[in-house]
């Protein structure tokens, strides 16, 4: 059944939305009896209700509409921290290849309801990353990540939800070419730059104010995109480097620009990867003032090979070297024949069901 809050397809007779944490309640239309999740017809007056309880409409010119509840809650929480406040934010356009010929093939109700299904998996994926849809531009969507709901990592953020809306209509390319014989593909861009945050409504509509090129640049790079690729600028590619794959493009002459501008073929990204192990990819320092602790480590290390199994917990300010020690342990280990696991969490996956998430 789909959720009331957000609108995502739970399982039959679920309590509550596994997307979002709503409780899933229906109500008979007719005279507004509660009832359960598996329920068919009202216990009270007798209406069938596969017909009489719906979805609430959207509307793609009321962001309260499509816009999930937990967010909305962050971003009606924290408006009044960043209201006039110069922010720097991750772009993201996304738009429909050859829309125009497209349309003049389809009828028009056939066409409303691709663009439906097509913006359903871009809200989806979009608000997974809790990146915000500022505008719906008829074949596509304009997206911020980094306001108004701030994020350190807005331009991972932001490559994430491109690469995850391009894998998830992949389906959707194979449905509808098999359906109504057309190629329907994404393009998509992505920027990074400065905006001024304005007013944030309680309708959640928010008045910003773009710095130099930053949504333009944005919008260039997804009208210069081949159908189902993603680009991004170099201001972009600065901030995940080195957290994704990516190819370079050599620079592209945008117009309104002077000077033509860097691109990045975006690819894939390489996996959940450390701050450690980017510094160690980029080259460490000398160990100091920990052989100590290592040694500790290691006499634990041995006791644990003799059978006698260990936990330690590592405590220590931020900042304090405690990852570094970590990683120094492995590579003393690396002469001997062990397996190694380590699981991390992140930030953005605290939206995703299932998914090992972290709030710092």
């Amino acid at each position: 059944m789909k959720c009331p809050e957000c609108q995502f397809d739970n399982r039959e007779g679920a309590k509550f939305c596994k997307e979002c944490g709503a409780k899933l309640e229906l109500t008979c239309l007719e005279c507004g009896t509660r009832l359960t999740p598996s329920s068919k017809f009202c216990d009270e007056c007798g209406t069938e209700l596969v017909e009489s309880i719906k979805a609430p409409q959207l509307s793609y010119s009321e962001p309260q509409s499509y816009t999930p509840k937990y967010l909305a809650d962050k971003i009606l929480t924290s408006r009044s921290s960043i209201e006039g406040e110069r922010k720097l934010v991750s772009v993201l356009f996304a738009d429909v290849a050859n829309y125009t010929s497209i349309s003049e093939r389809l009828d028009p109700e056939q066409v409303h309801q691709i663009m439906d299904d097509c913006f359903k998996i871009l809200m989806d994926e979009i608000h997974k990353y809790e990146g915000t849809i500022n505008q719906f531009t008829g074949d596509g969507v304009m997206a911020l990540f980094g306001a108004p709901v701030a994020h350190e990592d807005h331009a991972q953020r932001a490559c994430f939800a491109a690469l995850a809306i391009q894998k998830k209509m992949v389906g959707f390319y194979e449905r509808l070419k098999a359906e109504n014989k057309i190629d329907f593909n994404l393009r998509i861009g992505i920027n990074t730059g400065p905006v001024v945050v304005g007013s944030i409504g309680d309708d959640l509509r928010m008045d910003y104010t773009a710095l130099g090129d930053t949504t333009n640049l944005a919008a260039r790079m997804q009208q210069n995109a081949e159908p189902g690729k993603i680009l991004v600028t170099d201001a972009t590619y600065e901030l995940i480097g080195l957290h994704f794959i990516t190819e370079s493009l050599g620079e592209l002459k945008v117009k309104g620009k002077e000077a033509p501008v860097p691109t990045y073929l975006l690819k894939r990204a390489r996996g959940i990867r450390t701050l450690m192990d980017i510094a160690a990819e980029k080259g460490l320092s000398p160990l100091s003032g920990r052989s100590e602790e290592l040694q500790r480590l290691q006499r634990l290390w041995d006791l644990a090979k003799k059978g006698q199994g260990q936990v330690v917990f590592i405590v220590g300010e931020a900042g304090i070297g405690k990852s570094r020690l970590v990683f120094e342990f492995h590579r003393s280990l690396s002469a001997e024949s062990i397996t190694w696991l380590e699981g991390h969490s992140t930030a953005y996956g605290a939206n995703m069901p299932f998914f090992l998430s972290s709030t710092c």
